[in-house]
C-alpha cells in the first residue's frame, strides 16, 4: 500500500506542477510582438549607456580638474542621473515621445500614466514601452552631463542644478521630439541614428554658450590649473568607450545586424581617433624637443 502511494505521488506531482504553470502562464505571458532577444539586448544597452555617465563621465571629468573641484565635478554627473531621471519620468518622456505634434508631444504619459507591461511605443515595436522609456532616459541624462564638462571648475553646484533643469526642459525635450518623437524635423526626413544632433550638437552648443557666458576660470594665468589625476580620465575614457557600444548599437532598438555594424563602426572610429591623437601628440612633442 505504501509503495502504491509513492508511485501515485510520483505521477501526480509532475501533473500538478504542469497544471500550476499552465494556469499561471497568462499572468506572465509576453505581449504579442515583443521580442525576447531585442528586449534582452536593450536592457544591456541601457545599462551600458547609464555607465557612460556614472562612472564614465564622472571619472573622465574629475581627472582633468583641480584637486579642490574633483568631488564637486563628480557630483554633477551623479546629480544629472538622479535629477534628470525624475524629470524624464514626470514629463520629459511624454512630451518627447508621446503624440505627434510638430513642436511638442502630449502629457498623456505624465508620470508614466497608462503605461503597462504590455504597452509599446510605435518607435520601438519589439520591446516594452517601459524599456524604451528607460533607454531614452539614459540619453537625456548623458546629454545634460556632457554640458557639465564645459563649465567644470567654473560653475557652482547649485547653479548647475538650476541650469540643468531649465536646459533639459527648454532645449533637450523639444529637440528630441522634433527629431525622434514625430516632430517637424523627423517628418521632414531628418535622420539622427544615435544622437549626433539631439545629443552631441545640442550639448556642444549648450556647453559653448555656457563657457562663453561664464568666462575664464578663476585663477587662469595666475594659478596652477594642471589636471588632478589623468589616470582617472583614462579610466573614464575606457568606460565611455565600452558604453558607446550600447549608445550606438542600442540605437538600432533591436538585436540585429544594424546594431552589430554600429558597434563595429564605433570601435574602429575610436581606435582611429586614439591613434591619430597619439601621432599628433608625439609629433608635437618631437618638434618641441628639436626646437629646444
Amino acid at each position: 500500500m505504501g509503495a502504491l502511494s509513492c508511485r501515485a505521488a510520483r505521477l501526480i506531482a509532475p501533473i500538478g506542477l504542469a497544471a500550476t504553470f499552465a494556469f499561471a502562464t497568462p499572468a506572465f505571458a509576453q505581449a504579442p510582438g515583443i521580442n525576447g532577444a531585442d528586449t534582452a539586448w536593450m536592457i544591456v544597452a541601457t545599462a551600458l549607456v547609464l555607465m557612460m555617465t556614472i562612472p564614465g563621465l564622472a571619472l573622465f571629468y574629475a581627472g582633468m580638474v583641480r584637486k579642490k573641484n574633483v568631488l564637486a565635478t563628480m557630483a554633477q554627473s551623479l546629480a544629472a542621473v538622479a535629477m534628470i531621471s525624475i524629470l524624464w519620468v514626470a514629463f520629459g518622456y511624454s512630451l518627447a515621445f508621446v503624440g505627434d505634434g510638430p513642436w511638442l508631444g502630449t502629457l498623456d504619459r505624465f508620470f508614466l500614466a497608462g503605461m503597462t507591461m504590455d504597452s509599446i511605443n510605435p518607435a520601438a515595436k519589439t520591446i516594452p514601452e517601459a524599456l524604451f522609456m528607460l533607454y531614452q532616459m539614459t540619453f537625456a541624462i548623458i546629454t545634460v552631463a556632457l554640458v557639465a564638462g564645459s563649465v567644470a571648475d567654473r560653475m557652482r553646484f547649485s547653479a548647475y542644478l538650476l541650469f540643468s533643469i531649465g536646459w533639459f526642459t527648454i532645449v533637450y525635450v523639444p529637440l528630441a521630439h522634433w527629431v525622434w518623437g514625430g516632430g517637424f524635423l523627423g517628418s521632414a526626413g531628418v535622420l539622427d541614428f544615435a544622437g549626433g544632433l539631439v545629443v552631441h550638437l545640442s550639448a556642444g552648443a549648450g556647453g559653448l554658450v555656457a563657457a562663453r557666458v561664464m568666462g575664464r576660470r578663476l585663477g587662469y594665468g595666475t594659478e596652477n590649473l594642471s589636471p588632478f589625476d589623468l589616470s582617472l580620465a583614462v579610466m573614464g575614457t575606457g568606460l565611455l568607450w565600452v558604453g558607446w557600444f550600447g549608445f550606438n548599437g542600442g540605437s538600432a532598438l533591436a538585436a540585429n545586424s544594424r546594431a552589430v555594424m554600429a558597434i563595429i563602426a564605433t570601435h574602429l572610429a575610436a581606435c582611429a581617433g586614439a591613434l591619430t591623437w597619439g601621432a599628433i601628440e608625439w609629433s608635437s612633442s618631437a618638434s618641441h624637443r628639436c626646437s629646444g
